[in-house]
Order: structure tokens, then sequence, then C-alpha cells
């Protein structure tokens, strides 16, 4: 179902949030037997946040589990907190309790964002530097990620570029570290435009009639300042996977 709009996203609409996560992992796994088969290998940006972890425990199971070509599959994250890597609320635990630790994924292609780092800008560089290398391209190139995944929050930011941060302007930094001052935990790190928008697949997973608003307010107004509307591939595909509840304030039908 495609929008009017510039850089027009697919707009999926889903009974609920439990089919969601089934369509959204069933989503990972072709992408990922697509990318093997054209690159030999499958880079992914991971999310955090409630939907996405229902996600990945839906890919841990079977049949999904045995379809993933996890030793051809490359993990990385979209955005982190400043915490340790066991951390109640750090992603990177999140994502390992419900998918990582419970799949064949290769350790060494697993790449988390040190939080726990003292020194956050140099966290941040560290984790660009790893990223290019390896993605294996040349400086001043951006890494394209076969598929980036992006969670929405209430007041319309995603992975960690919340309104008016700085780091909505970055153009040649690919990772940034932020300081949210409204959040619980105010250091983050998180991708850039830059490298989200470069991506062949970005996708949205957003369920609950709480995010009904913005939903509307990012996919319902073309001229949409939040941060969850700039995320604009430029040659790949803009994916939105809702449950009927986050699209209830959309003039969309349902589409599955």
């Amino acid at each position: 179902m495609i929008v009017g709009m510039p850089h027009a996203p697919e707009i999926i609409v889903i009974d609920d949030p439990a089919e969601l996560a089934d369509v959204a992992a069933r989503a990972i796994v072709d992408a990922a037997l697509e990318a093997v088969k054209a690159r030999g290998r499958f880079m992914i940006s991971l999310a955090g946040g409630g939907t996405p972890r229902t996600t990945y425990e839906r890919l841990a199971q079977s049949p999904l589990r045995e379809k993933m070509p996890w030793a051809q599959t490359w993990i990385f994250f979209g955005d982190e907190r400043g915490v340790a890597p066991e951390h109640k609320d750090s992603n990177f635990a999140m994502a390992n309790t419900a998918l990582i630790s419970k799949v064949p994924v290769p350790r060494e292609q697993v790449f988390r964002i040190r939080g726990e780092d003292g020194d956050p800008e140099a966290a941040a560089t560290t984790y660009a530097r790893t990223i290019t290398e390896v993605f294996g391209v040349r400086r001043g190139e951006l890494p394209k990620f076969d598929m980036i995944l992006l969670g929405l929050g209430v007041d319309g930011h995603t992975a960690s570029l919340f309104p008016g941060s700085p780091a909505l302007k970055e153009v040649f930094r690919q990772v940034a570290a932020v300081h949210a001052a409204a959040a619980m935990i105010p250091q983050r790190f998180t991708l850039t435009f830059p490298v989200i928008n470069a991506a062949g697949t970005v996708m949205f997973l957003a369920a609950g009639a709480e995010k009904a608003k913005v939903v509307k307010a990012v996919l319902g107004e073309p001229s949409s300042t939040l941060p969850a509307a700039m995320a604009r591939p430029t040659e790949g595909r803009l994916v939105w996977l809702l449950d009927r509840g986050a699209a209830s304030l959309l003039n969309v039908a349902k589409s599955r």
C-alpha cells in the first residue's frame, strides 16, 4: 500500500501485535536469504523496544530459526543506552536474551555499542570505525545495511534521534553520542540518518493504540518534521509494519 508522499513508504497494516511480529520475522528471513544469495552476507541493524523484542523471539523459534542463514548474518545495533551490556535497559541485553543467545549466529559477527564506556564520544567513534571495517567501505563512503529495524516513540523519535537533537542534522558522523535530557537514561548512542537512509530496507515496527497519534503525525502529514519522518532511504525501501491500533488514525485499509 503506497501513500502519496516523498519517499513513499509501504504501509502494511496487520491485525494484532502477535501477527505483526510474525510478519516482521518472516520479512527478516526473506531479506536475509535474498542478501546472502546476492552478496554472500546479510547485514542487519536491530532496534530496541517491545515490538522488536517479540519479533526477535519469533525469529528464534522454529521454523524461522532453521531458515535464517545465521552463519552469513552480521548483527549491529541502531542505538543503545549508556549502560553495561547486562543492564535491564540495554538494547543489547534485550536482543541477546530474545534472540542472539538462542540462535547459531557466530558471536564474532555480533557488534554491540559499548554503552558502558566512560567517554561517550570515543565509544561512538569506535562503533563507527567498527562498522566501517566490517563493511569494508573506504573513508567517506557510507555502509549499506541490508536492513535497519526501527521503532517509534510517542514523541516521534526513532533509534535515539529525538526531536530537537543536533544529531538530526548530522551529515558526517555515522554514529553519534547524544544526550536525551527527558529520558530516564539520558546518555544514548545512535546511528545517524546518513547511514539509516543508505540502507536497502528501513523497516519500522509500531504497535498499540498509544502510537496512533504519532503514526498519523509521521505518515499522515507530508510536511512532518518529526525525526521518524526523516527516515527516507535514498534508494532502498521504506516499510512500516503497523497493527490496527497504531494505524487507527490513518486513512488506510487493513492490508493483511
